[in-house]
């Protein structure tokens, strides 16, 4: 059943507005088979933009993805993204091989750039040839589209817009804590429609999902359901959720089914709650904290795991 879509920036690809989150759906915790059941779901449900990334769970995460993709012609009924973890030119082809293998496909639909949270990591990705080999990996038709993600602070996704003026996606935290705090919504959204730049929003509960929800939730500033809402009515393509079981894909399927953009008294009282409490950002770790950074990112720029 086909849930409401969206325009992927310049790629004109209709994406639903919610998508399948990869690190969560590759912990070990949840079992291949019932892995493989939920994405099956997924797909059935209109769920069909899948988000992954080279290093999520050491490769679990494509492998298993793979393996649910593989049967039952649902590869081509997928919108299909991971990332590139590497900054190099050497690393990046590594990484796309490796991915291309995992996840048992000749093309990836979308690579972006994972985790640019540094501010030298646009530099990197240029001078160590990882841009080049991204464009290059586009001509040969093993890439669609390329973008690039990060959870730091807008200064570097806007840092990043400017190394290359082609760029199909960013994908970048969009909560009710960002408003106040190093905000993507303010300062970042608007040059992504500007730029024509398709907004992918993640982190939108501060990490979590619909049965846990985050940090936002856990601190009672706002409901999960609130959470995922505000960011649904914000300026983006598609939301990255976290789905580790059947009960919580139902649960943003049903959410996303029946998605009405927040009224302006809905969010003004939403926001107005929420400020006391979302300068600091005590709610949102991932820019203030490396908790959120993964461990080869860690590594790539001297920092303990």
């Amino acid at each position: 059943m086909a849930l409401p879509t969206r325009v992927l920036g310049r790629t004109g690809v209709q994406v639903p507005i919610i998508c399948l989150g990869g690190w969560h759906i590759g912990q070990p915790a949840i079992g291949d088979a019932e892995a493989e059941r939920i994405m099956h779901a997924a797909i059935d449900n209109g769920v069909t933009f899948f988000d992954n990334a080279w290093d999520y769970h050491e490769g679990r995460s494509e492998e298993i993805m793979g393996k649910a993709l593989a049967t039952g012609g649902r590869r081509q009924k997928v919108f299909l993204m991971t990332k590139n973890c590497g900054r190099d030119a050497e690393h990046s082809r590594q990484h796309l091989e490796d991915s291309l293998r995992r996840l048992q496909t000749d093309v990836i639909d979308l690579w972006q750039f994972h985790e640019i949270n540094y501010d030298n990591d646009p530099d990197w990705i240029v001078e160590r040839g990882a841009l080049a080999a991204a464009l290059e990996a586009q001509k040969a038709g093993k890439v669609r589209f390329i973008g690039f993600t990060g959870h730091k602070a807008p200064h570097i996704f806007l840092k990043m817009l400017g190394v290359y003026d082609q760029w199909a996606t960013c994908q970048l935290p969009v909560n009710v804590c960002d408003y106040f705090y190093r905000s993507s919504i303010h300062e970042v959204l608007p040059v992504l429609k500007a730029q024509n730049v398709g907004a992918i929003g993640m982190k939108s509960m501060g990490g979590g999902n619909m049965e846990i929800g985050g940090r936002i939730v856990s601190g009672g500033v706002a409901t999960a359901e609130e959470c995922v809402r505000y960011a649904l009515s914000q300026d983006i393509a598609s939301l990255v959720v976290g789905i580790d079981s059947m009960k919580v894909l139902m649960q943003d399927v049903a959410l996303a089914r029946d998605f009405k953009p927040m009224a302006k008294a809905e969010t003004d009282a939403l926001l107005a709650r929420v400020q006391p409490f979302a300068g600091d950002g005590r709610f949102e770790w991932s820019k203030s904290t490396q908790n959120f950074d993964g461990p080869y990112h860690r590594r790539q720029h001297g920092f303990a795991e």
